[in-house]
């Protein structure tokens, strides 16, 4: 088994798919990458040979998270990365990774902030990711964060934690990875179940992904079709009196109009 995989999960023809290939590509420390898809193409597999990643196609209807899980089966790892193909990863991220694993080896999640990508350009500060900064600072101490409360503490006021850039740990985890009745708030219920089992969470001091905001994007959908704050409701629903959740919910719909 090896140390770490990143598992990309590629969906049609994305043209941002040959940026996230490449920063993996770009490490400063190597690490195994895989091409995990349910809509294979020429284009997915001529790039997948560009970067020399081997493709892995999961036949079925399309589902997030089917496809996430499938990705999570085929990394043969016990560090993974579910990558997904709009973002890119700093250059030290398998470094930082591999540095936290070490010293806390029951490590089961490790994550850190986002540099946000509009428009082809960087966006320096960023409203909601400056928020999140400060929802997850429990996690900056470290000597803390196996503890349920700290790791549940942020996640109560939304989900503060960056889906791309999370590694989970395999090995202590094992499989299925996903199991929610969720397609937006996957990651977030997914993060609140964790938090209840033993492993510890560890946040880098800085941002470990580029996260591409654009039309296209899944974000962007589910705040169309209002299914975003159904399951976002739905989550507050879980850890607060009704009248809180509704609050809170006031909240967090203003934030939807960093992605419009």
């Amino acid at each position: 088994m090896k140390l770490h995989t990143f598992a990309v999960c590629a969906y049609k023809d994305s043209p941002y798919l040959e940026s996230c290939l490449r920063s993996l590509r770009g490490q400063s420390l190597e690490s195994d990458i895989i091409l995990c898809t349910s809509t294979p193409s020429v284009y997915i597999d001529n790039l997948a040979k560009r970067y020399s990643v081997p493709v892995y196609v999961r036949y079925g209807k399309s589902g997030i998270q089917e496809d996430w899980n499938f990705a999570w089966h085929m990394a043969d790892a016990k560090l993974v990365t579910i990558a997904h193909q709009d973002d890119m990863y700093h250059r030290n991220y398998v470094r930082d990774l591999l540095r936290a694993y070490k010293k806390y080896p029951d490590m089961t999640l490790f994550t850190g902030g986002y540099t946000v990508v509009k428009d082809g350009e960087l966006k320096e500060f960023e409203k909601v990711e400056f928020i999140k900064r400060i929802l997850r600072l429990p996690l900056k101490a470290h000597f803390l964060s196996h503890l349920t409360w700290v790791k549940k503490s942020v996640l109560r006021f939304g989900n503060s934690i960056c889906c791309p850039a999370c590694t989970y740990n395999k090995e202590l985890l094992g499989e299925p990875l996903f199991n929610s009745p969720f397609k937006f708030a996957l990651d977030w219920d997914t993060l609140w179940k964790l938090a209840e089992t033993p492993g510890r969470f560890y946040c880098a001091g800085k941002p470990v992904v580029y996260y591409r905001v654009h039309p296209e994007a899944e974000t962007k959908a589910c705040i169309e079709d209002r299914s975003r704050m159904r399951e976002e409701e739905a989550m507050f629903s879980k850890m607060w009196p009704s009248f809180i959740a509704k609050m809170l919910m006031i909240f967090y719909k203003k934030a939807y109009k960093e992605y419009e």
